[in-house]
């Protein structure tokens, strides 16, 4: 048995029949019945028949890479294009421990195609994993471990690159790799927010676009996620302007001050893929994308579209602080030793007063401070009252309409990487800061 067989469970006079789903542990079968809810069931005392195979005959190997990482390879059809699935864990990779109760990242890439079997025919998969961990354990050496592995993909051939990531931070590691990386193929993050063995998951739909946008004619740094509450169709956030703004909705993300990159039809989508069809059909672009084998200027320039331009090194002495009222200066001791700092300001990009000094002193002992907003649009202009202008004169720098988040990360890029951090923070590299801000809707 292998899930996505249709299987017949019987175990002390009760008979369960419904699609057979990866488990975590040896000892149980866990069926999503029709109905859509999920039984765990005690393998040893089990009676199961497989009714119909759910899974299409594939050519698997495993195999290890130089640095004696696994890798696998699952090919459906030598004239499809190649997309590599790059596992992080996070939800979209997790289900329940039936010995717990509790939702687990246990499967790696090779499992996450087994469980969506919808994803078979659309592509020949390689599948690596990176890491196997919920996204609050995400760190920048693993940020550094992604970008090498997904350099190493697309210098390998892959057409595109699917990082399954878990959503709580998935918007900070795209933003790292949109600047760490000029890819000249789609990188494409994806999740879910609610686990395969949920009858609302999101796991499928969210997957089946992300290959979809994966293969298209594009080479942007995405996350595609639920535009709606509804399985209609999936958002394409650049991944340096994306935010997650909901904890458990299933279109939790937002792309921050505008309408997503572009949109993606799932009925279309599925159409495309199980007919051969460009994938291009199913999205609908509201901004022109940066087209394939054209990078944009976050890293080194990419010389040719067969291989990809890094700058991985990351400055990890940089801190997001957020003003709030009644603050003390003193609090902000522990950024003696900081080389860069991000605060979330107020409105236009202030703070107390009080705490002007604190900064300058910080600036005049070599610490770049960039100014963000923690209004959820808009941008920083510190010209406008007394104390933006004091701000400017202790050194602050204006990070435009560049969100908290990804403005910490471009900072720990920009101070790695290049010799005038705090002009960088200024400029627009890979889609962070809009040169003004417009309405959009």
């Amino acid at each position: 048995m292998q899930p996505g067989d249709r299987v017949r469970v019987e175990r002390g006079g009760v008979t369960n029949e419904g699609v057979l789903l990866p488990s975590t542990t040896r000892d149980h079968l866990v069926v999503k019945l029709d109905g859509g809810y999920n039984v765990g069931i005690d393998r040893e005392e089990a009676d199961a028949e497989v009714l119909e195979s759910g899974v299409r005959e594939v050519d698997s190997a495993a195999e290890t890479d130089d640095d004696g990482e696994a890798t696998s390879e699952i090919t459906f059809d030598d004239d499809l294009p190649t997309v590599s699935l790059i596992s992080t864990g996070g939800t979209i990779a997790s289900t329940v421990d039936y010995r717990t109760g509790a939702v687990t990242a246990q499967f790696d890439a090779e499992d996450v195609l087994r469980a969506v079997p919808e994803l078979a025919g659309r592509a020949n998969y390689r599948g690596r994993v990176v890491a196997n961990i919920l996204s609050e354990n995400m760190d920048p050496s693993i940020w550094r471990d992604l970008a090498d592995a997904v350099a190493e993909e697309v210098e390998a051939g892959a057409d595109g690159v699917v990082v399954m990531h878990g959503t709580d931070t998935m918007q900070y590691s795209a933003s790292a790799l949109s600047f760490m990386l000029d890819s000249p193929v789609p990188v494409v993050f994806t999740g879910s927010q609610r686990s395969a063995d949920r009858p609302s998951s999101d796991n499928v739909m969210n997957a089946v676009c992300a290959v979809e946008a994966a293969k298209a004619e594009h080479s942007e740094t995405l996350v595609c996620m639920h535009a709606s509450p509804s399985d209609d169709a999936c958002a394409l956030h650049r991944g340096t302007r994306v935010r997650k703004n909901h904890t458990s909705r299933r279109d939790a993300f937002e792309t921050v001050g505008a309408a997503p990159l572009g949109r993606i039809d799932y009925a279309a989508a599925a159409e495309a893929g199980a007919e051969g069809d460009a994938a291009d059909a199913a999205i609908e672009w509201n901004r022109e994308p940066l087209p394939r084998g054209e990078s944009d200027e976050g890293g080194a320039d990419a010389d040719d579209s067969a291989s990809v331009s890094r700058d991985p090194d990351l400055d990890g002495d940089v801190e997001l602080v957020k003003f709030t009222p009644g603050m003390d200066p003193a609090a902000w001791a522990y950024l003696d030793d900081k080389d860069g700092v991000v605060i979330e300001g107020t409105g236009l990009g202030h703070v107390h007063t009080d705490l002007i000094p604190r900064i300058e002193e910080l600036v005049e002992s070599g610490t770049v401070i960039a100014m963000t907003s923690q209004c959820l649009a808009g941008r920083v202009c510190d010209r406008v009252y007394d104390t933006g202008r004091d701000l400017l004169d202790a050194g602050v720098v204006e990070a435009g309409d560049t969100l908290p988040g990804t403005a910490k990360v471009k900072l720990m890029w920009a101070l790695a990487n290049r010799s005038d951090p705090a002009d960088v923070m200024t400029r627009d590299l890979a889609g962070e800061l809009t040169e003004e801000s417009r309405p959009w809707r």
